[in-house]
C-alpha cells in the first residue's frame, strides 16, 4: 500500500492522456484517472461526479463545457464540491464516511472527460 505522499507524487507526473476509458454512464476519464481511482480504490468518486452531470445540472451553462470538482477528506468524512469557476461553487455533497487516504484532491471535468488538473 503507497503512502499519500507517494500517491500525491505519482499524480503529479500524469501531464497527458494518449488512452481514455469509458465511465458506465458513459462519461470519459483518462490514465491519471484511472491510476487514481485503482490505487485509493475510489471508483466512487467516479461515480458521485458523473451522477451528478443531469439535465438540470447542466442546464447552467457553465458547467457544459468546464468543471472543477474538489474532495476534502478530514476524520474519515468527506464533502464534495463542484465549482463552475474558482470560488463559484454549485454543488456541495456531502460523504459521510471514505477511506479516502488523501486530505484532498482537486479534479477537472472539461467536456465530458474527467482529467487531473495535470492532465489539463
Amino acid at each position: 500500500m503507497k503512502t499519500p505522499q507517494q500517491i500525491s507524487s505519482e499524480l503529479k507526473q500524469f501531464t497527458g492522456s494518449t488512452v481514455l476509458y469509458k465511465h458506465w454512464l458513459g462519461f470519459k476519464y483518462t490514465e491519471g484517472i484511472k491510476y487514481l481511482a485503482d490505487e485509493t480504490n475510489c471508483y466512487w468518486l467516479l461515480d458521485a461526479i458523473f451522477s451528478h452531470q443531469t439535465k438540470q445540472f447542466l442546464s447552467n451553462p457553465n458547467l457544459r463545457e468546464f468543471q472543477i470538482w474538489h474532495l476534502r477528506v478530514e476524520n474519515n468524512s468527506g464533502i464534495l464540491t463542484c465549482e463552475w469557476d474558482t470560488n463559484q461553487e454549485v454543488l456541495r455533497q456531502e460523504i459521510e464516511y471514505t477511506d479516502f487516504p488523501l486530505d484532498r484532491i482537486k479534479l477537472y471535468l472539461a467536456e465530458e472527460v474527467l482529467i487531473l488538473p495535470s492532465e489539463y
